[in-house]
């Protein structure tokens, strides 16, 4: 799979921005005034987030009652539940391949898991972007089998939540805000395999007006602050659509699993994890902007340095962990072989770095990783003494973007790329 460079992602998300305030962009299912009282009360929220108060919001529950928000076994050594979400504990990976392995990927739900039939699932476009503008009642539809029928591609490709690495604000920088507590573990490469979104876009007689493609999840729909938005979704320009975008149906050389959008989801490759859309079902093609809540209203940076409305998120930046437990046991005295993994939304790793409290040294990168989603290396340490010891990593991309010692702050703490300082003890 091809990769788009993510500050395409920005700029488009900008745009429609733009367009929304302005009345130029549309997204049906959404009161717009409704949406803007959410808007002022998210600035609210921030601005006390940022003077570390307790902040109260709407009575009504931030999506549903999650019940049972997601399907597969979270056994303690591969991942650490985080309300509705699950985040893939970095000892896991030890040991393994490229790919993360589908028991231990990271989960992201707004809701819950939904259980879909795949028999009666249907993918099903509508718009005047298609020849004849079907409508949401009267699609043009394509069945799982239908999919399968069509030329596949596979390859690997990077998902990251937006907010991974948000623990790290408050841990190592006294900056704590509002948001899944993520750690490094919010992030995954797999191989997906399905057709491309462009592929069926044009069978279902996709128009050369067209302009946005916005995929829709099928899970619950998500409230929040007493507005009801809709199902998940958020749209794609039409030249990214064409592009790269994947419509997967397998994932790892299996069927996608239940959490991770089975039977159909949309891959983005290069984008946010948001834009990846799980549970595909509708998909809306139109010639005029479109909008959802999920790139105009969240998934923005708000506070110092940023305007009222917030700033679009660009590309994910350089990050960098070790495949160890938390404050890991290592044997004093003796050689230890590091094994990490570095990353960016902007290209691939070009450089790492390690620091095992002697000054900053070159790791060495896995020759057969290079120009892909992310970059394996490996450092040997031997630890000088039993006792508290402090690892650190850093990697650079192929724009030179690195990685600081203190990230930017933003209100809901995303985009942290901050060195992380991983505690061990040699005993």
């Amino acid at each position: 799979m091809s990769r788009s460079p993510s500050p395409a992602e920005a700029v488009h998300d900008a745009e429609r921005s733009r367009q929304w305030l302005t009345g130029q962009a549309h997204g049906a299912g959404v009161d717009r005034a409704r949406l803007l009282e959410l808007g002022a009360a998210m600035a609210a929220v921030t601005a006390a987030a940022a003077e570390r108060e307790p902040v109260a919001v709407a009575p009504a529950p931030v999506g549903v009652d999650p019940g049972t928000p997601i399907a597969k076994p979270l056994p303690a050594a591969l991942l650490r539940p985080l309300d509705t979400n699950a985040e893939m504990r970095w000892s896991a990976m030890a040991g393994q391949g490229y790919v993360v392995p589908n028991d231990r990927f990271f989960v992201r739900n707004h809701t819950v898991t939904p259980h879909l039939d795949p028999t009666t699932w249907r993918l099903r476009l509508f718009g005047d972007g298609l020849r004849g503008a079907p409508t949401r009642d009267a699609p043009v539809e394509f069945g799982l089998d239908d999919l399968r029928r069509l030329p596949a591609e596979e390859g690997a490709a990077l998902l990251e939540c937006a907010g991974n690495g948000r623990r790290f604000f408050a841990e190592q920088q006294d900056q704590p805000a509002p948001g899944v507590a993520w750690g490094l573990g919010g992030v995954g490469v797999a191989r997906w395999r399905g057709v491309r979104l462009g592929t069926v876009l044009r069978l279902a007689g996709l128009r050369d007006e067209a302009v946005d493609v916005m995929p829709e999840g099928l899970d619950p729909h998500y409230v929040t602050g007493g507005v009801d938005l809709g199902p998940v979704r958020r749209p794609l320009p039409v030249a990214k659509a064409l592009d790269d975008v994947l419509l997967a149906y397998e994932m790892n050389g299996e069927p996608l699993p239940a959490d991770h959008g089975f039977p159909v989801r949309v891959v983005v490759p290069g984008w946010i994890g948001i834009s990846s859309i799980k549970w595909v079902g509708p998909v809306e093609v139109s010639t005029t902007p479109l909008f959802s809540p999920w790139n105009t209203q969240f998934y923005r940076l708000f506070g110092p340095g940023h305007p009222a409305d917030g700033t679009v998120l660009g590309a994910q930046p350089v990050k960098s962990a070790f495949e160890l437990a938390w404050d890991a046991r290592v044997p004093a005295g003796e050689d230890v072989l590091l094994r990490g993994r570095s990353w960016s939304g902007n290209g691939p790793i070009e450089r790492v770095e390690v620091d095992t409290g002697d000054g900053w040294r070159p790791a060495d990168l896995v020759g057969a990783d290079r120009g892909g989603p992310w970059q394996r290396w490996t450092a040997r340490w031997r630890p000088p003494a039993a006792g508290r010891h402090v690892l650190r990593a850093r990697a650079t991309d192929r724009t030179g973007a690195g990685q600081p010692d203190r990230a930017a702050p933003n209100d809901l703490a995303y985009l942290f790329d901050a060195v992380v300082a991983h505690p061990v003890t040699a005993c």
